[in-house]
């Protein structure tokens, strides 16, 4: 049976949709593999660590997202100290 414009666009719309999700999928697991290398990366060299810990200041605005990159921020002043 031949399959209507309704159904091809229907069909076309659920594909479109799931690209879109793989590529937001993409993108957040992009972010996470930078994000542990630069964090990484900072908490063995002081200097990275000081930059980072100003980056994050400057950038994270959020009380919620302040809250929990509270932590991070604690051991990347402590490593920025042995400079």
């Amino acid at each position: 049976m031949a399959r209507t414009i309704e159904q091809k666009i229907a069909e076309a719309q659920n594909k479109l949709n799931r690209l879109r999700t793989q590529k937001r999928a993409s993108e957040t697991r992009r972010k996470i593999i930078v994000g542990s290398v630069v964090i990484s990366n900072a908490l063995q060299n002081p200097a990275s660590a000081k930059r980072l810990a100003a980056t994050l200041r400057q950038a994270v605005t959020r009380e919620v997202d302040q809250k929990e990159i509270e932590t991070l921020l604690e051991e990347l002043d402590a490593k920025a100290k042995t400079l």
